[in-house]
């Protein structure tokens, strides 16, 4: 940390550590906690694939400067970077043990390979022979097993001691096991008679309960096998090979990230060395990759997936999603959306109301032309279903498909081909811009004219997440929003092309400068005693520019109040007597990903919900919308929402203060969670506007 700045990619670590908190806290039920371990898991392996991949590619390569601003060296922000995982890990480890102790309070228990009855052992050889033995792949490690043998992540490193025939002379013998990604990680086991426990045990334990009979014919004196997990380079090289299509790229990248290189071994720190050795020359492991000592189990992202067990009390309670206040399901949206305008909350609102818009549209016959942008959409999609059948309906259907949406590419090329082979228009995406707009615009025939309708997002049109994410989708038929958003297409099909517009903000042409501007208004309000004050929530914030700006308008005793889930690069100066500027991160049951931006703008606020963070890359080179929301109400509750969340009594932690991450209020027995007071907060509403009926 420097005085002005943190690198994002510690600063990232520093987020990921705010979710191992959850997993520490004894409020958040326990099963859920578990699943927090492996959401941290699964938020390293992604971290070690994208950006440390990056930074290793920059230090090894002889065309780059091998420094970031601030002079420092990045092998040596690697080693950075390695020594704060060591001690994230550390933490995971303990966290884990924790849970699982006090989940055996709960008589749930989690048993090895030594600790099995003979009744279970019985029950986990059938297990063995049934559904794991002919999925297994061995392979042994000779002198001529060439490096990077094995596209599998998740390995048993054995080793096999034998003993020469006609002499006490022993050896050593070295192999891999790949555990398939379909065999279930975890096993329940059946109750012992008389016994209320529940007993489970991982997949690993299993093979490792039936190592001796793998290997049977080698005669062993001993076998022991330690878990090892290789993290490998996800980046995609786009800019090679003039010959394949966009897509065809993709697709060879995608394919191609099952043998990349290493950047990350983690293993077993119980593991012999020279099983280790053997190990690390085979998979091409070398100094440059981060080398992480671990206990028994690593691939701990499988928690995500934990079986319930039928405890419902040991998860978090369900909130059913709310309808909006006086918009039924079952009658048209084109007509009450034509009305005014509607905000969709989800997941505390329900994500159907997006979906059935687009089902109706496939239908009316009045719609001429849907125009979507898609970012990331959930494997079987509803959203792709609707545009298939208004293509076949005969609609003009355009969808902007970004393949480059990273982790979700073989998705995004899967749908993309069933909505070509459906006759919808597709575009595959700019040079040098990823399409991280989220929008749709639906063009209807009304009385010989063209009106348009449609919904602007801060979230992807995506069922899965929108149970998990929290996003604003704006449903409207304010023509003039709807003229800049059809530009926004037109730029898509024409990027040579500049366009002009007067009411949303994108990028890369406008986002970086108007809010600069609306930063600087705020300062020129307040120097002439205006109402003025900045409230900001976003998923991250590292543009060095914008966090100048918003320093600058804090020392101008502008009120800057800053909601930073992720990565947030800037460290607030704080003047004595000077507390105008505060960065709070919220980590609680669901993602925070909202991005909302309000400015008092002199007693008469101006809010705007975004696709866009306070990040270069989202400045410059995505294109991104951000739209005002003019409507009076949904302007206040986006304002009264922002509060909510900012006088948070649980989960609001300090951001870049020493210590990082402490919690900015001591807990409370009865004090709610922000996200549990704006859902009650939605539910008051929608029952009071109903009551008005």
């Amino acid at each position: 940390m420097s005085k002005n700045y943190i690198y994002r990619d510690l600063s990232w670590l520093d987020f990921n550590a705010r979710v191992l908190q959850e997993a520490e806290d004894p409020s958040v039920p326990l099963l859920e906690r578990l699943r927090f371990v492996g959401i941290f898991s699964n938020n390293l392996d992604e971290f070690f694939q994208v950006r440390y991949a990056t930074l290793k590619h920059i230090s090894l390569s002889d065309k780059s400067d091998h420094r970031l601003f601030n002079g420092i060296l990045i092998s040596d922000l690697l080693s950075m970077i390695t020594q704060k995982v060591i001690l994230l890990q550390q933490k995971s480890t303990k966290a884990l043990e924790k849970i699982q102790n006090e989940l055996a309070l709960q008589n749930i228990h989690f048993i090895d390979e030594t600790s099995v009855s003979p009744k279970q052992q019985k029950f986990l050889k059938n297990y063995f022979l049934k559904k794991v033995n002919n999925l297994l792949s061995i392979l042994f490690l000779t002198e001529s097993t060439p490096e990077n043998p094995t596209n599998s992540n998740i390995l048993l490193a054995v080793k096999i001691v034998t003993q020469t025939e006609h002499s006490n002379k022993t050896q050593s013998q070295y192999a891999l096991i790949e555990i398939p990604q379909e065999i279930d990680r975890f096993v329940v086991l059946p109750k012992e008679r008389g016994s209320d426990q529940k007993s489970v045990i991982l997949i690993d334990d299993v093979i490792r309960l039936n190592l001796k009979f793998l290997f049977h014919p080698f005669n062993c004196i001993d076998v022991e096998a330690h878990m090892i997990k290789v993290t490998r380079d996800a980046i995609i090289d786009l800019e090679e090979d003039f010959s394949k299509s966009y897509a065809e790229k993709i697709k060879s990248g995608v394919e191609e990230r099952i043998l990349a290189e290493p950047v990350r071994l983690v293993y077993d720190q119980n593991i012999s060395k020279d099983t280790l050795d053997v190990i690390k020359q085979k998979l091409g492991v070398n100094k440059y990759d981060s080398h992480i000592p671990g206990g028994r189990y690593h691939n701990r992202s499988d928690y995500l997936n934990f079986p319930s067990l039928g405890r419902k009390d040991l998860q978090y309670k369900v909130l059913e999603p709310l309808n909006l206040p006086k918009v039924s399901l079952e009658n048209s949206l084109i007509s009450a959306i034509k009305k005014r305008d509607y905000l969709v909350y989800t997941p505390f609102q329900n994500f159907n109301y997006v979906v059935k818009l687009l089902q109706e549209a496939a239908l009316d016959p009045a719609v001429k032309t849907i125009k979507i942008t898609i970012y990331r959409l959930s494997k079987i999609s509803n959203v792709v279903r609707a545009l298939i059948n208004a293509a076949r309906n005969g609609k003009r259907v355009l969808a902007q498909i970004e393949l480059q949406a990273r982790f979700d590419e073989s998705n995004n090329l899967i749908h993309a081909h069933a909505l070509e082979d459906s006759g919808v228009e597709l575009i595959f995406g700019i040079t040098g811009l990823k399409v991280h707009a989220k929008i749709c615009l639906i063009e209807r025939i009304e009385k010989n004219k063209m009106n348009h309708y449609g919904f602007i997002s801060t979230g992807n049109f995506n069922e899965s997440t929108s149970r998990v994410y929290t996003d604003y989708t704006l449903l409207t038929a304010n023509q003039e929003i709807l003229k800049d958003v059809s530009k926004v297409f037109d730029f898509l099909k024409t990027p040579y092309l500049k366009f002009k517009y007067k009411h949303i903000i994108v990028s890369p042409s406008q986002t970086f400068n108007t809010l600069k501007q609306l930063i600087k208004q705020e300062i020129k309000n307040h120097q002439k005693g205006l109402p003025s004050g900045i409230k900001i929530k976003i998923n991250s914030l590292s543009n060095r520019s914008i966090i100048k700006q918003l320093n600058k308008a804090s020392q101008n005793n502008v009120k800057v109040n800053l909601i930073v889930r992720g990565i947030c690069c800037m460290v607030p100066k704080m003047q004595p007597q000077n507390k105008s500027i505060e960065i709070i991160s919220i980590v609680d049951r669901f993602l925070e990903h909202s991005r909302v931006y309000i400015f008092m703008n002199g007693g008469d606020p101006k809010v705007f919900i975004s696709s866009a963070d306070l990040m270069t890359r989202n400045l410059h080179s995505r294109v991104e919308v951000t739209v005002p929301i003019y409507n009076q109400e949904l302007k206040h509750q986006i304002m009264d929402t922002f509060e909510i969340y900012w006088n948070d009594q649980r989960k609001a932690r300090l951001v870049n203060q020493e210590p990082q991450n402490r919690l900015r209020i001591s807990k409370g027995d009865n004090q709610a969670g922000s996200q549990l007071e704006v859902y009650k907060y939605l539910k008051q509403k929608t029952e009071s506007l109903a009551g008005e009926n």
